[in-house]
């Protein structure tokens, strides 16, 4: 039998090993690491949520308008800030994915509607089932007529 010549040495890897030193993160990259970017500047709010609970009695206390799925419920109040605005989906509507599946399709129907709420006033928007599945711009639709904004 005859002995194959194997050299003792190993070549040298070309790349780093795939598995980190002990003192390494395990999800970090090992490069150098460049200059963090200037971070965009906060986005300017044009609505604010409601806080008050005294603001949510005040709003209880006013009738609906409805159109459609979509109702309203608005409080002038003495504050001359940005329109403070809440959202109420009921359980009937659904669960809880679908709730807010309607809340998000309300919130973007009122955010296109940002300029026609007054400033101080406090609103209440609530929407039944059908806002689901009716189509976003009958939606926006509702939701401007509410506000007092004109179709676009």
């Amino acid at each position: 039998m005859r002995e194959a010549h194997v050299p003792t040495e190993q070549p040298q890897a070309k790349e780093d090993p795939r598995i980190p030193g002990p003192d390494a993160h395990a999800r970090r990259t090992r490069g150098a690491q460049g200059t963090t970017r200037a971070r965009p500047q906060a986005a300017r709010r044009l609505i604010q949520p409601i806080r008050s609970r005294a603001t949510f009695d005040a709003l209880a206390r006013t009738r609906p308008a409805r159109r459609g799925p979509v109702s309203v419920r608005v409080h002038t109040g003495d504050d001359p800030g940005a329109p403070h605005v809440a959202y109420a989906v009921s359980r009937r509507v659904g669960g809880a994915v679908v709730r807010n599946r309607v809340r998000r399709r309300l919130r973007a129907a009122v955010r296109a509607h940002a300029g026609a709420l007054d400033p101080g006033a406090s609103y209440l928007f609530g929407a039944g089932r059908e806002a689901l599945t009716m189509p976003f711009d009958a939606l926006q639709r509702c939701v401007g007529e509410l506000v007092g904004d004109e179709p676009r």
